[in-house]
């Protein structure tokens, strides 16, 4: 029980100090923490009953450690993006607070503390038990936590059926029963396995947003240079030197310099977001686009000839020529290079996309113009 309280007391801290990092982040661990400091407060309540007095100590106790359990349950909603359910945790805790103290103060009748207890514990595990089967992701930890949170839920009414079946001298957990000191010894590892089971979770959560930190644009959302080379090296690996088409775009916006000096980079980064939105919007899902510099993007089109590489840049350039609200005007010049063999790099396939893009821009931006030697050809 000493090893337990020092444990959860341990990792209430470092869940606190992820909560401080990464709140904006990743949502919950906060709640989980003071959940954790709950169970804390608990354990020395129930030492405390030579001090207190001991049906306020034995109260306190059950009031902290239930609302410490409730608080995972807000800690897990708030994790999968739903409300944190406080009138739900208020209904539960405080119905439950109640019948224990109704039986502890004015009817002194363990058996149905035990079964009042269980069943409030029960239902906040029932309730991140069914939020995980919902909400989790397909993934080791997900069903890890989720086998913590089954086995909490059927745990729970086991000890309250068996209170009621077999008497207090089986499930107190201060007497000397085989039972009571087993399920004493689950307990408390199961508490220190649950919130390992969270932070598995938010771990991969973590993972994943700072895996898309690296390869994003901080400003338009779409790949940087890293995410780019990574996406050709995949779209490379699913080709295995397959004879397909594949096409690569490069945009740079014109005048860009001009709309910074006159409107501002306020406004300038606007119209950068603009302009990645028009791009994407007339991709598809297989198709790749990537902010390499300032004003520039390029976009790799997998299984694409030229012919419908002109078409797509097209829409693109014709789509920049619409109305835009209150931003300025702007335009895009388009160089585009059809890879010519398989085994072409994509060093090269830049290299060629930028040429055909200095010519667009040296013969009067707005324009589109193919590597030198590629012509639009039929798939």
């Amino acid at each position: 029980m000493l090893m337990t309280t020092l444990m959860c007391g341990a990792m209430s801290g470092v869940m606190l100090s992820l909560h401080l990092s990464f709140r904006a982040e990743v949502k919950g661990i906060g709640h989980w923490s003071l959940g954790l400091a709950l169970v804390v407060v608990a354990s020395l309540l129930s030492v405390a009953r030579d001090i207190l007095p001991a049906a306020l100590a034995l109260l306190g106790a059950n009031a902290a450690l239930l609302a410490g359990i409730g608080l995972t349950m807000v800690a897990t909603r708030l994790f999968y993006g739903r409300s944190p359910g406080w009138r739900l945790f208020c209904l539960i805790w405080l119905c439950s607070v109640a019948g224990l103290a109704w039986w502890l103060l004015v009817t002194p009748y363990f058996e149905a503390r035990v079964l009042i207890f269980s069943c409030a514990a029960a239902c906040f595990y029932g309730a991140q038990l069914l939020l995980i089967a919902r909400h989790g992701e397909r993934h080791v930890s997900s069903y890890f936590f989720g086998l913590l949170m089954a086995l909490q839920f059927v745990l729970m009414p086991v000890r309250g059926a068996m209170a009621l079946l077999s008497g207090a001298a089986m499930v107190d957990l201060r007497g000397n029963s085989d039972l009571a000191s087993l399920y004493l010894g689950v307990a408390n590892f199961m508490a220190l396995l649950l919130t390992v089971g969270f932070m598995m979770i938010a771990m991969r959560r973590l993972q994943n947003i700072l895996e898309q930190r690296s390869t994003l644009d901080p400003l338009t959302q779409v790949l940087n240079r890293r995410g780019f080379a990574a996406a050709y090296e995949q779209e490379r690996a699913r080709r295995r030197g397959a004879a397909r088409p594949m096409t690569l775009m490069c945009f740079d916006l014109d005048h860009f310099k001009l709309v910074n000096d006159r409107f501002g980079h306020a406004t300038g980064d606007r119209v950068l977001v603009r302009v990645a939105r028009e791009i994407r919007d007339a991709l598809r899902e297989s198709d790749h686009v990537a902010r390499f510099g300032g004003e520039e993007f390029v976009v790799l089109l997998p299984d694409t000839v030229t012919e419908r590489a002109l078409g797509v840049a097209e829409r693109i350039r014709s789509a920049l020529h619409a109305e835009s609200g209150e931003l300025p005007p702007h335009t895009v010049s388009i160089g585009i290079a059809c890879q010519q063999t398989a085994q072409e790099t994509l060093e090269s396939m830049l290299e060629r996309a930028d040429s055909a893009l200095f010519r667009a821009k040296a013969n009067g931006r707005d324009r589109i113009e193919l590597s030198e030697g590629q012509w639009p050809r039929q798939a």
